[in-house]
């Protein structure tokens, strides 16, 4: 553990308060007519993008600038820098996660603030403004949903493990077919089909599903880090394909090794069970 829970209880109201902050701004767009850009990402990548993305990106780091002067950023919608690489402590924002579920309006998207400390996810949000559904945890804190602004309540993982006993939080888009062959090994119970990381995360979190699987590199750390605390405080565990720690503030943004993130208790059955599977798509771990 990086630092004792306590320590992070003022970094955690802060992001809090601009998740919210932020998700009001998402809601604004969102109820009205808007225009989709196209942007080339740090990887060089096509990527549509709004105004709302922009607005919020900018209302969170202006504010966590001024709060914590010290810290790293690192956020989708600013310039990036080597300049965060230095620095212990670093805030991952995606001001939306699921713009793609923005802009076709199915609800699924989500802002997301994650601190990571010496590369280590250790308090993250994810707020879902449509829904007015909070996640938030810290590092020794517990794993908390807030539902229109009601009574918190803790989230556990469920305990099932055998895959044909398990629900997979899926990807709404278009499945690969070495998506399809992973699905047909692991003979899932059933899927629930979603958005945004964080969303897909948070049905773990929530016991509505039991594990997710990210084949592709596309994910960027910023999708991660705040769920992945999150996760692990309600007794899950996230992964890349092999079984490794996702690393935060790395020189590569991307988690180029894929994402598992499962309940905890089935973790290493589907690390084991995905392991031929990724040897017959010529699929060996690539340092970050």
């Amino acid at each position: 553990m990086a630092q004792a829970q306590s320590d992070y209880q003022r970094e955690l109201a802060v992001a809090i308060e601009l998740s919210q902050a932020a998700g009001a701004v998402l809601l604004d767009h969102y109820h009205s007519p808007f225009l989709v850009e196209q942007k080339v990402n740090a990887l060089d990548e096509l990527e549509e993008v709004t105004a709302a993305d922009r607005e919020a990106n900018e209302l969170i780091v202006g504010r966590l600038r001024r709060e914590f002067p010290n810290d790293g950023i690192l956020a989708e919608e600013s310039s990036d820098s080597e300049h965060r690489l230095v620095k212990e402590r670093v805030w991952l924002i995606d001001p939306m996660d699921g713009t793609k579920n923005f802009i076709v309006h199915d609800d699924d998207f989500a802002v997301q603030i994650g601190l990571a400390v010496r590369g280590e996810s250790v308090a993250g949000v994810v707020y879902q403004p449509a829904r007015e559904l909070l996640y938030y945890a810290q590092r020794g804190g517990g794993a908390w949903n807030q539902r229109h602004g009601g009574k918190a309540e803790r989230m556990r993982v469920s305990e099932r493990r055998d895959p044909r006993e398990m629900v997979l939080a899926s990807s709404r888009s278009h499945r690969s077919p070495r998506m399809e062959q992973v699905v047909s090994a692991f003979e899932f119970k059933d899927e629930m089909r979603r958005g945004s990381v964080g969303v897909k995360i948070g049905l773990i979190a929530e016991r509505f599903a039991d594990l997710y699987i990210h084949l592709s590199p596309s994910t960027k750390q910023w999708d991660t880090c705040a769920p992945e605390i999150i996760l692990e405080e309600a007794g899950g565990r996230l992964t890349d394909l092999f079984g490794r720690s996702l690393p935060y503030n790395g020189i590569r943004i991307d988690n180029r090794n894929g994402v598992v993130a499962t309940n905890g208790v089935a973790h290493a059955k589907v690390i084991e069970k995905l392991r031929p599977l990724l040897a017959e798509f010529g699929r060996t771990p690539i340092d970050p």
